[in-house]
């Protein structure tokens, strides 16, 4: 098996995390992917390791392989580093960008704004991840980008919440992270990089209280009389 199979099994799976189509914490089943893929296990560990490295997956001695999970200890970490990371993130992207990485970006958000039209969130989560992930790219920073691109794991899976409008406040908000996209742009063109961290922090902010609602679900509804009442 070749390396260029390897990767292509690689980024389906990471593709599919990323979706939901396979879903946090849920066990890979090996045997599967491998009459899929038409692969041996042998080369399939090979990219279950990867992929764990990566923050994809996780192993768990005598369980095999999991999604990697998003319970609440996980959710304490993202909420805490993301903030940091994203404005540091964008700082570089704009101290050091060339016009064709921002030519790049540029294209990304095209894409973006196209399946915001459509509709489909998870499409548009996935455009989100591109975007974020260039400005990555444009950032250069072999400490900086590991840690983003873990955060960006969980951020595109619960970014499709985010995008499912089922209201015009939904809509209203969407339209204005892709209008904050644009705005972050213009400031890595301009090669202001407080600009950048402010607008990234804007940006941040918008998503954190969709984020905190996908962390603790909406109460029941109903009425403390109706409880005394049965009582």
């Amino acid at each position: 098996m070749n390396v260029d199979t390897k990767s292509q099994v690689s980024e389906i799976v990471r593709h599919r995390v990323l979706r939901m189509e396979l879903q946090p914490g849920e066990l890979l089943d090996e045997s599967s992917l491998a009459r899929e893929f038409g692969i041996s296990r042998t080369p399939l560990r090979e990219v279950i390791h990867r992929l764990c490295g990566e923050g994809y997956l996780t192993l768990e001695q005598n369980r095999g392989a999991k999604v990697a999970p998003m319970d609440f200890a996980t959710m304490r970490h993202f909420f805490q580093a993301a903030p940091m990371v994203y404005a540091a993130i964008s700082r570089l992207a704009a101290e050091q960008a060339d016009q064709q990485d921002i030519d790049r970006l540029k294209d990304i958000q095209i894409a973006y704004r196209r399946s915001v039209r459509s509709g489909d969130a998870a499409e548009t989560a996935m455009h989100n991840h591109r975007f974020h992930q260039k400005i990555g790219e444009m950032a250069a920073s072999p400490y900086l980008v590991p840690s983003l691109d873990r955060l960006l794991i969980d951020h595109t899976r619960i970014g499709q919440t985010f995008y499912r409008s089922t209201s015009e406040q939904d809509q209203k908000r969407i339209d204005q992270a892709a209008s904050q996209h644009d705005a972050l742009i213009n400031a890595i063109e301009r090669r202001a990089p407080a600009d950048a961290v402010d607008i990234t922090l804007e940006h941040w902010a918008l998503s954190r209280d969709n984020i905190e609602q996908f962390v603790r679900p909406a109460p029941l509804n109903f009425e403390l009389e109706d409880i005394s009442d049965a009582v």
